[in-house]
């Protein structure tokens, strides 16, 4: 009788929102994603946006410190968050000045998108843009997808609806500020994707989240948020083989408590970019 080769089970991490800000506690936190990952074995992680806090360089390198164990060996992809931007704007470089690319790794394809402008050089304007250029610039991408490979959108901000999560966001969408909306197309891509992808890995929003939309052609779309992986001290792994999803996607804990942030991780840089912009304006 013939025998076929088994295709090996290969992992998937997702991680976001990092907000890497110098301080002893987001170092810790980040240390211990690192030292789970590790543990764990993911054969790739990715980071959906978010890495720094303030957009600053110092921050970043932190980051590449980090994870370099990762990045040396070509295992990690990431995207630019709003928070990326302002600052150094550290995230500009990210995409190499496109709003959507490609990487191809063993078994996976992922089309990255920027979900970031440059109104997000502004601290507080944290909404995210997404063009009819940019959606069917995805859906060219999707067109090159091999068919044998498990295939993954990475975008920053929310595509569908969430709820808000703190007393400004409400404040926010009652003025009818977009700073908690999800993409204004965010819906338009879902749907022209759907049949064409496996998963939609965003971030943005700390409230970790996911939904599991009906099968187009047989194929499932999982939308997923991985919240802010530093503050819920965990991470989503997918298991994936021949370019399907094996099995239900699991919670992988670090050794890190969880310790959700206060008002105060935003209030101070808020000040300060206040502060940056009025010596600006006055000098």
């Amino acid at each position: 009788m013939p025998t076929f080769p088994v295709m090996p089970i290969r992992t998937l991490a997702h991680l976001s929102d990092l907000h890497l800000d110098l301080s002893v506690t987001s170092d810790t936190a980040a240390r211990a994603l690192m030292t789970a990952l590790t543990e764990c074995g993911a054969d790739h992680v990715v980071v959906t946006g978010d890495l720094t806090h303030q957009g600053l360089r110092e921050e970043y390198r932190r980051f590449l410190d980090i994870f370099s164990p990762l990045l040396d060996v070509g295992r990690l992809t990431f995207i630019p968050g709003n928070h990326d931007r302002p600052g150094n704007d550290v995230g500009r470089g990210w995409m190499d000045g496109l709003k959507v690319r490609t990487v191809r790794c063993p078994g996976i394809y992922f089309v990255c998108v920027d979900s970031t402008g440059e109104h997000n050089r502004n601290y507080f304007a944290s909404h995210g843009t997404l063009s009819r250029d940019t959606v069917e610039k995805v859906e060219c991408a999707l067109n090159a997808a091999p068919r044998d490979a498990l295939v993954a959108v990475l975008v920053h901000h929310h595509v569908l609806p969430l709820p808000e999560e703190s007393l400004p966001e409400r404040l926010a969408s009652k003025l009818g500020w977009p700073h908690a909306s999800e993409l204004s197309l965010g819906a338009e891509l879902v749907k022209r994707i759907q049949g064409r992808c496996d998963l939609v890995l965003h971030g943005h929003r700390h409230r970790p989240g996911e939904s599991v939309l009906e099968p187009v052609r047989g194929r499932a779309l999982r939308v997923c948020n991985a919240g802010s992986s530093t503050d819920l001290g965990r991470f989503r792994l997918f298991r994936h083989s021949e370019g399907r999803l094996v099995g239900e996607p699991e919670w992988y804990h670090s050794a890190q408590p969880v310790r959700p942030r206060t008002a105060s991780h935003n209030v101070r840089p808020a000040l300060q970019y206040l502060v940056t912009q009025l010596g600006l304006a006055l000098f």
